[in-house]
């Protein structure tokens, strides 16, 4: 059973064993290796937690590495790192695996704790110790003797892409290194390359036949059947699904949304995996799919995907309300997808689920919405660089490129292909404002309309009427998309309209119909009702 030790242990002198310092980085560094005393309490949770990763002890493993890792850290290590790799060697009698995983626990804790960051040492040293772990996995002629919670296992792969994505930010800003760090940076340019990264988690897909199992089970088989001896075992299962969403987030960041969503193909994006058991993975999953949706243009899938998962997390949000690992992610992810239905509401109006709708009228998104539906190109830009992922360069600067900030290269590139996007759409709100009040219009006065509405000098009118042809056809154009199908990969769907309205040009008269089907609100009552007496009946017969 859980050792309650860890839970409600004595804090009291803490800074008499601990805390002394400087104030100065170099010093308090050098004073922690001469005076350092681990405390008591320490000890005990590394022996017990190190004992119960040798046993296979899953559940135990859970409680200390959710619940008691963050607690110590809190209270002894908040703003400092653990203690060094040699303290806690001697303490577990050298054991090499647990090794491993401590000191990729260390690692993340100093990208997420202390001021300042990861040095370059420790950046290149976490790497180091992510090719051992995977060495050790990926390299074992039968399955290795390691379990570890699903939670970890999402945790263990996320960090890597992301310790990936800082090392690739840090390499690319060049005005403030030394000559030095750069010829080290030059001297190792194998050390977090993307084509590692990449080789890392494609090698453990291929370990564990995820696509295989994958597709099986979404055939109705069994998983099994096609697993193979590592696939059976679940750290290389797991390790293999939440490989292909580190593959679905490596691409978005490098600006391949086809790719992104080609590495799921075997995973029905808008349905719950019973793999996707992870909150942290599932709300992940949906952030970057719904991403690459918007930016291929297929608005109502991107829809879908973000009004789904954002319907998830408001039902389940009890689970988010406890500080973890990865509260303020999922909390800032969950904005960042606000952000983004939004933007995809205004370039594509549709239906939604009222709960969500009305987080977006309560809310600030409301004011931003109704800036960019009256084309405010500023706003669009704003809520999209709030909203995108930090993307990346695939190569780092040339050795010889001038000591600047390149880290912004990629988001300014992404960001002007999206807003020549929206420039072409920038009309379409408008003109959709004017079709809704008619049932048929003449051409011209619509042109006049908008000629109108665009304040400044008389135009021609025939001009404008030639101008506003093309705009009606662009309206067209932009709003037939390929729509996901029930069966269907992410990848493929049909091409179909998801406009309200639809129009035609007969004889320079335009002719409207409101596609717009209404809400039918007695079937809604009538389902929830039907629903209500059926669990009346269950409860009825359990008290029986």
């Amino acid at each position: 059973m859980y050792n309650e030790e860890f839970e409600n242990y004595d804090t009291y002198n803490v800074d008499q064993e601990y805390m002394g310092h400087t104030g100065d980085p170099a010093l308090d560094s050098e004073y922690n290796k001469q005076m350092y005393k681990m405390p008591e309490v320490v000890k005990k949770y590394l022996m017990y937690f190190r004992n119960a990763v040798n046993e296979g002890l899953v559940f135990e493993l859970q409680t200390l590495y959710e619940v008691t890792w963050p607690k110590i850290s809190d209270d002894f290590f908040e703003k400092r790192p653990w203690p060094e790799e040699a303290d806690v060697s001697a303490l577990v009698d050298n054991d090499m695996v647990f090794m491993i995983l401590y000191k990729e626990l260390y690692y993340r804790h100093i990208y997420a704790r202390i001021q300042g960051g990861p040095t370059l040492e420790q950046r290149f040293n976490s790497f180091f110790n992510y090719c051992d772990l995977f060495n050790y996995i990926l390299s074992a002629e039968e399955p290795v003797p390691l379990e570890l919670p699903d939670m970890w296992l999402w945790e263990l792969v996320d960090e890597f892409v992301y310790q990936f994505q800082s090392f690739a930010q840090y390499r690319a800003r060049l005005q403030k290194k030394s000559d030095a760090e750069l010829e080290t940076l030059n001297a190792h340019n194998k050390v977090w390359n993307v084509l590692c990264v990449l080789n890392v988690l494609h090698s453990l897909v291929d370990k564990s036949n995820i696509k295989q199992q994958l597709e099986v089970f979404a055939n109705g088989g069994d998983p099994d059947s096609v697993a193979g001896e590592f696939g059976r075992h679940s750290l290389y299962k797991m390790l293999g699904y939440f490989s292909l969403v580190g593959l679905l987030r490596l691409h978005s960041l490098l600006g391949d949304y086809y790719q992104a969503i080609k590495v799921l193909e075997n995973i029905e994006v808008h349905k719950k995996s019973r793999y996707a058991h992870v909150p942290a993975c599932q709300i992940s999953t949906s952030y970057y799919v719904g991403f690459a949706y918007m930016m291929m243009r297929r608005y109502s899938d991107a829809i879908r995907t973000f009004s789904s998962i954002l319907l998830y997390v408001q039902r389940t949000k009890q689970l988010f309300s406890t500080k973890s690992y990865q509260h303020d992610q999922i909390n800032k992810q969950t904005d960042q997808m606000y952000h983004l239905l939004a933007i995809c509401l205004v370039l594509h109006p549709q239906c939604i689920d009222e709960s969500i709708q009305q987080t977006l009228r309560d809310k600030s998104y409301h004011e931003k919405m109704y800036k960019m539906q009256y084309g405010d190109l500023q706003e669009f830009e704003n809520c999209f660089i709030f909203a995108c992922p930090k993307f990346l360069s695939p190569c780092p600067p040339a050795v010889d490129t001038a000591p600047e900030d390149y880290s912004k290269e990629a988001i300014r590139y992404q960001t002007q292909v999206f807003m020549d996007e929206v420039q072409q759409q920038k009309c379409l709100p408008t003109i959709r404002s004017y079709l809704k009040l008619y049932t048929t219009l003449p051409l011209i006065k619509l042109a006049t309309f908008m000629s109108q509405n665009q304040r400044g000098v008389e135009k021609d009118l025939d001009k404008e009427t030639q101008l506003l042809t093309i705009h009606l056809l662009c309206f067209k154009h932009k709003m037939k998309n390929v729509v996901w199908s029930k069966g269907a990969s992410g990848l493929e769907g049909k091409f179909q309209s998801g406009s309200e309205l639809d129009f035609y040009i007969d004889n320079d008269m335009i002719h409207i119909a409101d596609t717009k089907v209404a809400h039918r609100y007695g079937d809604f009552f009538i389902r929830k009702i039907l629903k209500f007496e059926d669990l009346n009946r269950k409860l009825h017969h359990l008290k029986l």
